[in-house]
């Protein structure tokens, strides 16, 4: 398409001078970003709704985000347009009815995006002199990357992706190779950059986590049902209308006891009742689908 291959000109001319200053993250197109790629990507990546079919998303829209973004990875060093790539193959793994095949293929490259993305924030860190980053653990990196607005998506965005992998390829299977671990620390990582970014994701991954990967001794020894719920109610005092940490919380809820199986019923039904977010529609239509499901399995169980 023409947007697509005037932005790509224009790269080419300006990549190999233009310093990298990402903005702060927002749900809104950054018109104002250094490369023009990302700034039509996110123009693409807004428009993600449109074409949908109930629950199923189009894939156009986000196929054109996609491609923009994958261009601009081009910088080596450009964070920006790696996580922004994450953040559109999450929405394209999970929302645009792929098969399991080509599902597992888009987060494949999910998380090698993320890879690299999380290996040059190392690198930024370990350039200032601070060395063994690895060793010294989430909260020593997450002090340390504080001053950069990237830091907190790459984080989040691999850890989901990587969490989105992990179901394709089964879970006790990515536990054994330490994806569980890798997904834990990130979580970590992200709530000691910002605790209130997308909600409390960091909160959420870390519940999310604790309520879903398998239990195996000497590798996921730390899994925690009590972790997960008290993860899951941190992200809820960030936000309690998001509708992830509610319908979360609900899931790892009713895994519990009389009170708690009440209390997964009411936030539950709170999600179907409450009207989607237009910014975040197709994600809020399967969360509420999702909620229906969770609410017909229990009444037809008990």
């Amino acid at each position: 398409m023409k947007p697509l291959a005037g932005a790509a000109l224009i790269l080419l001319g300006a990549v190999a001078r233009a310093q990298q200053n990402p903005p702060s993250f927002t749900d809104q197109p950054q018109f104002g970003a250094s490369n023009p790629l990302v700034s039509e990507g996110d123009r693409w990546y807004l428009k993600r709704q449109e074409g949908r079919v109930g629950l199923k998303a189009s894939a156009g829209p986000i196929n054109q985000a996609i491609a923009l973004y994958d261009k601009a990875t081009a910088d080596p060093h450009y964070v920006e347009a790696r996580w922004k790539l994450m953040r559109a193959l999450y929405f394209k793994g999970v929302y645009t009815g792929l098969d399991d095949d080509s599902r597992k293929a888009v987060f494949e490259k999910a998380r090698r995006i993320g890879d690299d993305a999380i290996a040059i924030l190392d690198s930024s860190v370990e350039e200032r002199g601070i060395k063994g980053i690895v060793e010294y653990g989430p909260d020593f990196l997450a002090g340390n990357l504080k001053n950069r607005s990237d830091a907190a998506p790459t984080f989040y965005w691999t850890s989901t992706c990587y969490g989105q992998w992990a179901r394709s390829v089964g879970t006790i299977e990515a536990a054994r190779k330490g994806v569980a671990d890798k997904i834990r620390d990130w979580g970590a990582t992200v709530v000691g950059i910002d605790p209130e970014f997308e909600d409390g994701g960091g909160y959420r991954i870390l519940g999310r986590l604790n309520d879903q990967a398998p239990w195996i001794p000497f590798v996921t020894g730390w899994v925690s049902h009590d972790d997960a719920i008290k993860y899951l109610r941190q992200a809820m005092k960030i936000n309690a209308r998001n509708f992830a940490n509610r319908h979360f919380l609900a899931e790892a809820l009713h895994r519990g006891d009389e009170k708690q199986q009440a209390e997964a019923v009411s936030l539950e039904e709170s999600v179907v009742a409450d009207p989607p977010s237009p910014q975040r529609l197709v994600e809020d239509l399967s969360f509420q689908e999702l909620a229906r499901q969770s609410l017909a399995a229990w009444k037809k169980a008990s």
